[in-house]
């Protein structure tokens, strides 16, 4: 599928700003780079000073050939002029990390393709617009998104920085952050599928949900408002049950 990836995309205004928020990311000189979202290469530019390769997805036309111009000078950078949703990430080396400028309305397509994926990243670093940023972060009493709560026991999310209107061009209406996910060393959940699926049922059924929450003290509060630790007693209450 096609996307469009110029809807909703505000591109960093310097390679400054890019060099500053590298900065804040675990980025090392060893690691293979992946840019979702390239544009004319703001972030590419800054990832190739940072990581030992960089490849830079875009799919529109005009900026591919303004991300070749603006990079062919630098060695470690390679370009994929297409959809990311049809890149094969299975390619990429198993440690791969990503730090991109995404357009804000394919945030979470991506994020879920990411979190989906057998090759996940072991890091991964964005500009998200701040309200969904705060949905993923499923790690205190606030609204948490099904994505956050899915994502929960396989990534450590935190906002870096949070980002100024003026840090792009054309300014965002929106405020934005900088976000990080670290890939936990070991997964809290080990069936992936069941979990996500639990977490989809129980946000999308409230019938369901006030069962497998009757008689506990998860009784007066809605999906959105548990932690992720609080889902993870309940997966493990309803694994249990399953194997009586």
């Amino acid at each position: 599928m096609t996307r469009d990836y110029k809807k909703s995309q505000n591109f960093l205004r310097s390679p400054q700003i890019a060099m500053m928020l590298v900065g804040h990311t675990n980025i090392k000189k060893n690691d293979f780079t992946l840019d979702i979202g390239a544009g004319s290469g703001v972030f590419t530019y800054a990832l190739s000073k940072k990581s030992a390769q960089v490849l830079a997805i875009e799919n529109d036309k005009s900026a591919v050939q303004k991300l070749r111009n603006n990079t062919k000078d630098l060695a470690n950078v390679k370009i994929f002029a297409g959809d990311f949703f049809s890149f094969d990430l299975s390619k990429l080396p198993s440690d791969y990390k990503i730090c991109s400028n995404i357009p804000f309305h394919l945030s979470s397509p991506i994020l879920k393709r990411l979190a989906n994926t057998k090759n996940q990243p072991a890091a991964i670093y964005l500009i998200l617009q701040k309200q969904f940023a705060r949905k993923l972060m499923a790690n205190d009493r606030h609204f948490t998104s099904i994505l956050g709560a899915q994502i929960y026991p396989f990534y450590d999310i935190k906002i870096k920085k949070p980002l100024q209107k003026t840090d792009f061009t054309p300014p965002p209406a929106v405020d934005t952050v900088f976000l990080e996910m670290k890939r936990r060393e070991q997964p809290l959940v080990k069936h992936k599928i069941n979990y996500e699926k639990m977490i989809e049922d129980l946000f999308t059924d409230n019938e369901k949900f006030k069962r497998a929450v009757d008689n506990t003290k998860f009784t007066d509060l809605k999906p959105s408002q548990l932690t992720g630790r609080e889902w993870l007693e309940i997966f493990g209450t309803r694994c249990s049950k399953a194997d009586k």
